[in-house]
């Protein structure tokens, strides 16, 4: 719920402030508090302004929002809510609109969790594909896909409803609060992707069964107390707004984020280190080079280790809304953050080379054309039959021709 003593607060000061004011004549509006403004009592066919409030993310105080009375003398009701409401939709300026990010985000969301659930179909339908490596890689995709999911509800049901987020239920709140969670898995499981390299190559004698039961743990319940801690942080403080802010990150999600990526980025370090030494021995007595598949890993590894620590790393850089180059930031942040998805899948799935084998012999199966294989059987017996009755026949002359001999 939002601020109760600032609600309880502003309720009274506009109570007072109403009944000490003189009502115009004829058909009126009574005086209202929504729990944002306060606004005077106003004639029928009437428009009531005031300064949009300063305690709202996004809102100019300069700028002015208003609430119209109808001529039958009440206040206008949304015809979706079909409760009073307020225009604050002029609060926010023209320059700052931020629609088109919010469009951007939609779009690199909705394109990420196409290609990981394309991705998840062919991983779950080869079965020949099955294994802990692959098995790492599933549970990386279904992170990221339930996170874009919880994001495009998120923008779909709460950024693009200008009441929601003002009447703060219950619901929304705890949408963030599992949003929070999918994100945080996305981290701990590319931890457990750069985990899983770093045990199979430098300690090769290990179960790899074993090994993937403790990611599954790690992966699905390392971020569950931070997302808690969050949770009951955000509630126990009654924060309004369905616990969104445009803040830097809160420190219980931040260390655990942070955390992962400097592991990984060790893990990964240390991987190169391996490999090289590897590489040098030139396949020696003793040491075995790395696999192409090891090292197709580590490349995508690398590349997606770094970038999804990048909105974290950037956050302290963030420009105010009044910088010249605020837009073009939050456009970069856009593109980056809702297209990791996507990178995850192109790297891990629609490049891996066993996939892309097993792509290539399914399609080599179902383009197979039966009629022309019939026709090559049929021609095939045909010829071994003709072969048949030449070498009987060359028996049957031979037989003729002793006969005659002996006779």
């Amino acid at each position: 719920m939002e601020d109760p003593e600032r609600i309880a607060r502003e309720q009274a000061e506009c109570d007072i402030a109403n009944n000490n004011t003189e009502p115009p004549p004829g058909l009126y509006c009574k005086g209202t508090y929504d729990t944002w403004l306060c606004w005077p009592h106003t004639p029928a066919n009437g428009t009531a302004i005031a300064h949009c409030p300063e305690f709202v993310p996004g809102f100019s105080p300069e700028l002015w929002a208003h609430k119209e009375c109808t001529s039958d003398g009440t206040w206008w009701e949304h015809p979706d809510s079909g409760k009073p409401w307020s225009n604050y939709t002029t609060c926010v300026k023209a320059e700052e609109d931020v629609s088109e990010v919010i469009i951007l985000f939609q779009t690199g969301y909705s394109i990420s969790l196409i290609a990981l659930l394309i991705s998840l179909a062919i991983l779950l339908y080869f079965k020949s594909l099955r294994c802990a490596r692959i098995t790492v890689h599933i549970n990386l995709f279904a992170s990221f896909a339930l996170n874009n999911a919880l994001w495009l509800a998120w923008y779909g049901l709460v950024v693009n409803d200008a009441d929601t987020p003002k009447e703060n239920p219950p619901w929304c709140q705890l949408l963030n609060a599992v949003l929070q969670y999918a994100l945080l898995t996305n981290y701990t499981w590319m931890l457990c992707e750069g985990l899983y390299l770093h045990t199979v190559l430098v300690s090769a004698f290990v179960s790899e069964r074993r090994l993937v039961r403790v990611l599954l743990a790690a992966g699905w319940l390392l971020p569950i107390p931070s997302a808690i801690i969050h949770a009951a942080r955000r509630g126990a403080a009654n924060d309004p707004f369905c616990w969104a802010d445009e803040g830097a990150p809160r420190p219980e999600l931040a260390v655990l984020v942070l955390a992962t990526v400097i592991l990984n980025l060790a893990f990964l370090c240390n991987i190169v280190r391996v490999l090289c030494t590897k590489l040098r021995a030139g396949g020696g007595a003793g040491v075995a080079r790395p696999s192409a598949t090891a090292l197709h890993a580590l490349r995508a590894t690398c590349l997606l280790a770094p970038l999804l620590g990048v909105q974290y790393l950037l956050t302290p850089f963030r420009p105010s809304r009044e910088a010249s180059w605020w837009r073009a930031y939050e456009y970069v942040a856009a593109i980056i953050t809702s297209l990791q998805g996507l990178c995850v899948a192109v790297l891990y799935c629609f490049c891996n080379g066993e996939v892309l084998a097993q792509l290539r012999r399914r399609w080599r199966i179902l383009t197979f054309r039966p009629r022309a294989n019939s026709t090559t059987n049929t021609t095939v017996s045909v010829s071994k039959t003709f072969r048949f009755l030449k070498v009987r026949s060359s028996s049957l002359t031979n037989i003729t021709v002793e006969l005659s001999v002996e006779s």
